[in-house]
């Protein structure tokens, strides 16, 4: 089967690769980013990597799920990725690399079957998230998403 071309985004925030890190793993940013869904995640190969919120029906939904492939601290995360509407796993890869005084994040989303409908809201909804984690980084608040 054909693959979806990768989605490549780059960003640059002000501040260090440990906590750029943090903004991607940790309970509080994720909660923020995401308007109260908590992130479930253990940072080893084969762990988890969930986002949990309320649904409609004011039961627990799973919006993203997926698996850790890869994890070095401050430097690169990858991990599985399907929301919850979908059977298809994409892959995400993020990467840290430290400049003068800011880090060079670099997310590439790739590994997408040429069916999976997560490609479009991903390819729209990357810039945001990464936009509004550069603006929580930076600023200690962000903007709500659209």
């Amino acid at each position: 089967m054909s693959q979806q071309a990768p989605l490549r985004f780059v960003f640059y925030i002000a501040a260090r690769p440990d906590k750029v890190w943090e903004g991607f793993v940790s309970p509080e940013s994720n909660r923020i980013l995401f308007m109260g869904s908590e992130l479930e995640v253990e940072l080893r190969p084969g762990g988890p990597m969930n986002w949990i919120g309320t649904g409609a029906d004011g039961k627990r939904t799973t919006y993203v799920r997926g698996e850790v492939i890869q994890v070095k601290p401050h430097k690169l995360l990858q991990y599985t990725f399907a929301t919850f509407s979908s059977t298809k796993f994409s892959r995400v890869t993020i990467e840290l690399v430290p400049e003068t005084e800011a880090t060079k994040v670099t997310v590439t989303h790739d590994q997408w079957a040429e069916d999976n409908t997560d490609y479009s809201p991903c390819s729209d909804g990357w810039p945001r998230i990464l936009s509004r984690l550069k603006t929580l980084i930076e600023t200690g608040k962000t903007f709500k998403p659209h």
